[in-house]
């Protein structure tokens, strides 16, 4: 069934406020309120339940909890180079679960609960090391490399761990992730 034009126009007749002008061809205006990009999306409720306006006096384009977390590290200017690393995830695992299968783990990285950053730093010493770990993000600085690691998940800084290999030339950093229970995780 398709819409004849006729149909549109009943259905904007259907619309129209009383007294309004029908032969208005405006698209922004309805009930003699102007609208903008600033209305699309959900309404900010206050407290008693009535939508309230957004009262930020400030000419900020965005504010503080809209950037990202790790971007005050990142710098166009440094030219170190980014260093090797890799990604691996670690779960724990008991008998039942490997033999009897008995438990909720499966392989795959759902049911990991660290995540190990292998970072290969050649030709660089331990002390040369500044390490700082967030939420979401990690940051490593040597004077040769400079490596800014948004994590894809989200981690316990406080219970992190870092083993340097100085045979290998590489740091591993063990990050216990915080996981959100779901049917996998429970």
């Amino acid at each position: 069934m398709a819409f004849q034009q006729y149909d549109i126009r009943a259905l904007a007749n259907l619309l129209r406020q009383p007294g309004e002008d029908s032969d208005s061809d405006s698209d922004t205006v309805c009930g003699g309120h102007s609208y903008g990009p600033g209305h699309v999306g959900p309404e900010k409720n206050s407290k008693d339940g009535t939508a309230e306006k957004d009262t930020k006096q400030s000419k900020d384009i965005w504010s503080a909890d809209e950037i990202p977390e790790g971007s005050e590290f990142d710098s166009l200017w440094d030219q170190r180079p980014q260093p090797e690393y890799s990604i691996v995830y670690n779960q724990n695992v008991r008998t039942e679960d490997i033999f009897l299968q008995m438990g909720n783990k499966t392989p795959s990285s759902s049911s990991c609960e660290r995540m190990v950053v292998k970072i290969q730093l050649p030709n660089t010493m331990m002390k040369d090391i500044s390490l700082d770990v967030k939420p979401k993000f990690l940051d490593l600085r040597t004077p040769k490399y400079k490596l800014g690691l948004h994590l894809p998940f989200t981690v316990k800084e406080d219970e992190s761990q870092a083993q340097w290999d100085g045979g290998e030339s590489c740091l591993s950093v063990s990050l216990k992730m915080i996981r959100e229970f779901d049917f996998v995780n429970f």
